[in-house]
């Protein structure tokens, strides 16, 4: 397998777990991803999940498995990530609620215009969304979701929104680059159906919610 296959796998992953992954952990998994740290994501990720008893569907366990054993994971850790409960086999609609609208301060007009002037006819880029994630176990205020559809390296152009956020203030960007093509997870399905487009780059549309 490719480093650049295997690096594929670990961005799939992460998609997957991108609604059960604290927001601070996830932006650092992927940030490791992109700057060539995979043996750490490998290292880090499985024992996350066995310590805070995140578990995992049976997809989910062999695409971990794939992505992090090559890498040097534990196989003892990755064998002991307990397995999803049967309320988490299908969608997890219970803990976040997406909306188009969010708040209107100044950070939030910053993201989408930078976003816009780095992304918009950008080569490989096909659409830049962005939608406003509430979770409903507290009183936060709700955070920006980026959707991004790209036909180009996911991984790469992962790591450099997220430091161009991080640049801006955002301290744990939500960041979800997805290949062109691939049914979306239901986590990121909801996402951008309740989103709005903030550009696109000079590949085809591949939506127009």
């Amino acid at each position: 397998m490719t480093d650049r296959e295997t690096g594929l796998l670990c961005h799939e992953l992460l998609l997957h777990l991108a609604d059960r992954i604290p927001n601070d952990s996830l932006w650092r998994y992927r940030d490791w991803l992109a700057g060539g740290a995979e043996e750490v994501l490998a290292v880090s990720l499985p024992k996350h999940l066995l310590r805070e008893r995140i578990g995992l569907t049976d997809e989910e366990h062999r695409l971990l498995s794939d992505a992090l054993l090559p890498l040097g994971a534990d196989p003892a850790v990755v064998g002991a990530i307990l397995p999803a409960e049967p309320s988490t086999e299908g969608p997890r609609t219970g803990r976040y609620s997406f909306t188009a609208t969010g708040p209107t301060d100044d950070k939030g007009d910053s993201e989408a215009l930078v976003l816009g002037a780095s992304l918009r006819g950008r080569p490989g880029v096909h659409e830049v969304r962005g939608s406003w994630r509430r979770d409903t176990a507290s009183d936060d205020s709700p955070v920006r979701v980026v959707l991004i559809t790209t036909s180009g390296d996911p991984v790469e152009l992962t790591g450099e929104i997220q430091r161009i956020l991080r640049a801006l203030g955002n301290h744990a960007p939500l960041v979800e680059v997805l290949p062109a093509g691939v049914e979306l997870p239901d986590y990121h399905g909801r996402a951008h159906t309740a989103s709005n487009l903030i550009c696109t780059g000079s590949g085809e549309l591949v939506g127009q919610n």
